[in-house]
């Protein structure tokens, strides 16, 4: 069994316009972007990073705006959900402040004994605050409180036709199933970084997603270093799948492979992390370029929509 992953590092999705994406988790939810950068295989898209003060891993959602990309199909074979925490009591203040603002897909309910409020993102992203007990966490506070703050990552769902060999993998990288209820299985590893819950649920009856805005591209987890990454890696393939070498990110090391589910995985290393080119007080303010691109840096930032900061 693995044991170097610790939880989620991030999750990466898509979007339709960078702008609204920008404007709705600064703004509304107030995360802070920590990097403005691009896709590595298409320079002319945002990569864009939000997350705490410091884009602690287990606190970054990350999107790719594709302007104009058609909305994505829900079904099995993906990442369903997203789930962010925030302190005990602290959904009253979310609730207001989401119907003010006219948010889409709102609903309080209990899952596995906690209270959280579902909603929707710009693109139909379907995401959840789930109040958490002892999460020592520190959200960033640019414009909301301290006692009402996202503090990082909760958990993420994934649907799926059939969950048997996705749960063995589950349980192959560490996570132990810790609960079950209404069809949904609870995995988590214990002593992980705060965001360390995964759920389960199975449809073996619904249609195969398809990506687009308002999907998850891929979902990240997290390893110390580069050292711990190469043991994962190893351990995957001697299990026999198949994983990339290892990818520079600028800002991480990534491995990805495909699960039995049909959901992309990658192991992320939390170095060298997003002030190795920025100071901590001004992450996410410039454009970062990879080193490939930077020849492209005028024609770039002319075709790039201009984001506030």
């Amino acid at each position: 069994m693995i044991q170097e992953i610790k939880g989620l590092h991030h999750v990466t999705s898509l979007a339709s316009d960078a702008v609204e994406n920008n404007a709705f988790f600064a703004n509304v939810l107030g995360l802070r972007r920590v990097k403005k950068t691009v896709n590595f295989d298409a320079p002319d898209v945002y990569h864009l990073y939000y997350g705490d003060a410091a884009g602690t891993p287990g606190s970054v959602m990350t999107y790719f705006p594709f302007v104009g990309l058609n909305r994505g199909r829900a079904g099995t074979g993906e990442v369903s959900m997203t789930r962010f925490s925030v302190p005990p009591g602290a959904i009253g203040f979310w609730k207001e402040r989401f119907s003010t603002l006219g948010l889409q897909g709102l609903k309080e309910d209990r899952l596995f004994g906690e209270n959280r409020l579902c909603f929707h993102g710009p693109d139909g992203d379907p995401f959840a605050l789930v109040e958490s007990a002892g999460d020592e966490r520190t959200g960033w506070t640019g414009n909301v409180r301290n006692d009402v703050a996202i503090r990082g990552f909760h958990s993420a769902s994934m649907r799926l036709r059939d969950d048997g060999r996705t749960n063995e993998l589950l349980t192959f990288m560490g996570y132990q199933q810790s609960d079950e209820a209404d069809g949904v299985k609870r995995f988590q590893i214990a002593g992980g970084n705060g965001a360390d819950i995964i759920d389960v649920e199975t449809a073996p009856g619904s249609t195969n997603s398809e990506q687009g805005s308002g999907s998850v591209h891929h979902i990240a987890f997290a390893v110390e270093n580069r050292a711990a990454q190469l043991e994962v890696r190893q351990a995957l393939m001697d299990t026999g799948y198949q994983v990339t070498p290892v990818i520079d990110r600028d800002y991480f090391w990534a491995i990805y492979f495909r699960t039995p589910g049909g959901v992309l995985f990658e192991i992320a290393t939390n170095e060298p992390g997003f002030d190795r080119d920025e100071d901590t007080a001004h992450l996410g303010e410039a454009l970062k370029l990879p080193t490939q691109y930077e020849h492209l840096r005028a024609r770039l930032e002319q075709h790039l929509q201009p984001l506030v900061a």
